[in-house]
């Protein structure tokens, strides 16, 4: 890497004081989860403490570890990316993240609040079956097994980038730490390095923002060279759904994806179920969509910034950096890395987006695989002290198994398509399960079953030979222009230009493969729920009378028919109330626990 670039040509790399801050990021998060650990008056010694934080959590604290989980290095790093490279369609998925918000607070999180469960997938047992339940459970791990290792990557690479440091060198000892604290602590170590994580994600890219505006010359100067450089654009009405970025994809096609990530996303409810009340939760679930559209405003914002600083030398040509999620980090080297500590305090909120991601990831990924799959393969009860030591070597193993896959992560395109695309292969089919059991009382077991292995199938062929014929150059994705007329006569080029034929014909690509990533989640979804549905009657469907309120959302209660007497008790608001309903029944006749439940739930 030379740092050959217009006005810029000398690259700066990390000092001792930026390693010394960017070193007390990390001791600082290590240290929280000591306290937690061994310091702390209620220590996570029992599952309610190391999943739940006790359920006594405080709004701000879960307020910013949401925001922050939902905050990785792909926003920080691939948003700006995207900016330069394709424009600022992107940037209108902010409309569609307030409406999910709205629609969560409305209909989902009333549901898990009230059965108050410790698994997300949980409610797929008491609405279907166990099946379902592993089968969602399944799902879950191999979506945050293909996400984590993209989260892990994207730091590594920028910290590459302004250090010279090798990747795979830094990946590990940044994960251990990750691993360390998430281990020891559990949820509270990992709410409360998130918020410290998030002041410095958000005092990086503000600073780096406003400096950067500042030495171009100003708002207005930089929206004279974004438009001049037709990066500007909004309202692409085109409705056509193979077009990469539109209006339509970006609002209505990112609504369900982001209503995916929010809604019966067990990292969300986890956090949502840790406070006191379900009004305290709602709060929450709004402060979080103020909190990444403001995020993604300025990781955009910064994006048109520095297209305007390289306007007319593209690095990319110079051979300065080799991908395009390499420019943040170039760009705040070369422009502001004289400025004592700046760097490391960059690189800290990078790697704070990708801890706090990596860190709710392990932690839910501990929850669900111990509650869903360990202890129901376990006959005999587990002690509390055990029950924790399974749950912290599920996180040494899932967390090293991580960034093993980092390796295979590096071979793959632009980070924003990337990881939505493989986000979207389970997203859709795991919200279409929950939406069937929401919404639909005539839904089966076998329907759910059905359409969810329909539905994963079709999307994972769907990604797969779309990723292919993008190898093979069948599909190719026109960036907006670029310019080297501004480089110093001195400049070596990698390559002469990049021309780009702008009216390549994909029309003889299959149709699906063609679709953008942006509506996989969408399809992923009605695939599951029409298949489901359409499976449920032709095999026996429930009879809506007897499926249980709590399992509901409350929106359709109105449309419901009347209640079977035995579905007419109040809501599930603690064990207790559950087992002395089981015993009930059971007196009536049912013979086991297992049974008396599948009564009480269907």
């Amino acid at each position: 890497m030379d740092g050959r670039a217009a006005d810029l040509s000398t690259m700066i790399y990390f000092n001792w004081l930026d390693y010394l801050v960017f070193g007390a990021m990390l001791m600082l998060s290590a240290l929280i989860g000591v306290y937690f650990a061994f310091f702390a008056p209620k220590k996570q010694n029992t599952t309610a403490e190391y999943l739940m934080g006790g359920k006594t959590m405080g709004l701000f604290p879960i307020s910013m570890s949401l925001i922050a989980s939902y905050i990785s290095g792909i926003t920080l790093l691939g948003l700006p990316a995207e900016m330069y490279t394709y424009g600022t369609q992107f940037y209108m998925v902010v409309a569609s993240e307030w409406a999910v918000s709205l629609t969560v607070g409305f209909i989902y999180l009333p549901v898990f609040y009230n059965l108050q469960i410790t698994s997300t997938y949980e409610y797929l047992r008491l609405r279907f079956n166990s099946t379902v339940r592993l089968f969602g459970t399944i799902i879950f791990i191999l979506k945050l097994m293909l996400y984590i290792p993209i989260v892990i990557y994207v730091p590594a690479l920028a910290f590459s980038q302004v250090t010279g440091v090798n990747l795979h060198l830094i990946s590990p000892i940044v994960c251990v730490v990750c691993i360390f604290y998430t281990t020891l602590g559990g949820l509270k170590a990992v709410v409360w390095t998130d918020t410290l994580q998030i002041v410095l994600m958000y005092f990086g890219v503000i600073f780096v923002l406003v400096y950067g505006t500042w030495k171009i010359g100003g708002v207005a100067k930089v929206i004279e060279l974004n438009e001049k450089g037709d990066r500007l654009e909004f309202f692409n009405m085109n409705p056509d759904p193979t077009i990469r970025h539109t209006f339509w994809s970006t609002v209505f096609g990112n609504y369900f994806g982001w209503l995916a990530s929010c809604s019966v996303n067990h990292a969300m409810v986890q956090r949502c179920l840790a406070l006191s009340s379900l009004k305290r939760a709602f709060i929450t679930v709004m402060i979080l969509a103020v909190g990444v559209s403001t995020i993604v405003t300025l990781c955009c914002s910064t994006g048109l910034v520095i297209y305007a600083t390289f306007a007319s030398c593209d690095p990319l040509l110079t051979g300065a950096i080799k991908k395009s999620d390499q420019l943040l980090p170039y760009f705040v080297m070369t422009l502001t890395g004289a400025i004592p500590a700046l760097p490391g305090i960059f690189m800290s909120g990078v790697f704070s987006a990708a801890l706090s991601t990596m860190s709710t990831g392990l932690n839910s990924m501990c929850g669900v695989i111990f509650e869903d799959l360990i202890r129901p393969a376990i006959k005999r009860p587990i002690s509390e002290k055990n029950a924790s030591l399974i749950m912290k070597l599920i996180v040494v193993v899932v967390g090293f198994l991580c960034v093993a896959l980092v390796f295979i992560v590096e071979h793959i395109g632009a980070l924003i398509q990337a990881g939505k695309s493989l986000d979207g292969i389970t997203s859709g089919t795991l919200l279409g399960l929950f939406t069937m059991g929401l919404f639909i009382p005539w839904a089966t077991a076998k329907g759910a079953l059905a359409g969810g292995i329909f539905s994963i199938s079709l999307m994972s062929w769907i990604c797969m030979g779309t990723l292919s014929n993008v190898l093979r150059g069948e599909i190719v994705f026109v960036p907006k222009p670029i310019s080297v007329e501004g480089c110093p006569a001195n400049t070596t080029f990698i390559t002469e230009t990049r021309v780009i034929d702008d009216k390549i014909d994909s029309s003889g690509t299959f149709f699906l493969y063609r679709l953008s990533y942006l509506y996989y989640t969408l399809v992923g979804m009605v695939v599951c729920v029409v298949v489901g549905t359409i499976v449920s009657f032709l095999t026996g469907p429930n009879d809506p009378t007897m499926v249980h309120r709590d399992l509901l959302t409350p929106v359709i209660y109105r449309w419901l028919p009347k209640q079977h007497p035995l579905c007419r008790k109040p809501r599930l608001q603690s064990e207790e109330l559950v087992l002395k309903r089981i015993q009930s029944l059971q007196r009536k006749g049912v013979e086991t626990k297992k049974d008396s439940e599948d009564i009480l739930y269907q």
